[in-house]
């Protein structure tokens, strides 16, 4: 059965797809390969979840703080009927757009190497802008258990800003593991935008919505998920670092 989140759509014509994203996705994926119709509904379901992140984006009113960093990062979260608790984390990162989305989404295995909080595998790659991921992940403060995320990711410019949006979904590739609770993520929308001031700078906003599953309390999970979006960044930003000074 496929996430509540979002439904697959097997079967959809080129035309059609053309139709509801307004591009020709089959001329941005390889032109040596034609691909299935499960492909394009992995496309589709990108393309949906993109649509969902840029409307909760526009919402301005009803943000709470969840936490509040010297350095400049803010998470705020907001209870949506459709998704739940949705988290807004936001900051300015010191390197430009096209390097963060080269380590966020391009170098997505490399990921492992400085993401202290997750692991994530790359089950399959659809075209230059679809990827299919498999995640564990370890909760900050070993508050809550492990889970692992099966997840379709896509990729999408739209003028200066880059848009890498994720939820949950099935693969063959990756079924429920025995002993290992499968969470669900709702929506995930990373927001990669050059700082007017200073182009060489960039605005991180990233959206996130989970269904961990399992009795946990309300309290519990939004630390976990807020401080895990505070870590995150940190992370980021220390390996930038790093490999700025080793280049």
């Amino acid at each position: 059965m496929l996430p509540a989140t979002f439904k697959l759509c097997c079967g959809i014509s080129h035309e059609h797809l053309r139709q509801m994203t307004g591009m020709d996705q089959v001329d941005r994926l390889d032109s040596h390969w034609v691909p299935s119709s499960a492909d394009l509904s992995y496309v589709k379901q990108g393309e949906s979840t993109l649509h969902c992140a840029v409307g909760i984006l526009q919402q301005q009113d009803g943000w709470q703080v969840e936490i509040f960093q010297e350095s400049g990062i803010l998470v705020q979260s907001k209870f949506l009927p459709s998704l739940g608790k949705v988290f807004r984390a936001e900051a300015v990162v010191d390197f430009p757009v096209d390097r963060l989305h080269s380590h966020l989404f391009e170098k997505v295995e490399e990921m492992n190497d400085w993401n202290h909080i997750s692991q994530r595998e790359v089950l399959q790659r659809i075209g230059k802008d679809t990827l299919v991921t498999h995640d564990i992940v370890q909760c900050p403060g070993n508050l809550i258990g492990q889970r692992d995320f099966v997840s379709v990711h896509h990729s999408k410019r739209r003028g200066s800003a880059l848009f890498l949006v994720g939820t949950a979904t099935c693969s063959d590739l990756m079924p429920p593991q025995k002993g290992s609770i499968r969470a669900e993520t709702g929506l995930t929308c990373i927001v990669l935008k050059p700082l007017e001031s200073d182009k060489k700078k960039t605005k991180f906003t990233w959206l996130l919505s989970t269904d961990l599953k399992g009795w946990i309390p309300k309290s519990v999970v939004s630390y976990a998920t807020s401080q895990s979006q505070v870590d995150f960044i940190n992370h980021l930003q220390q390996h930038l670092a790093i490999s700025a000074a080793q280049a």
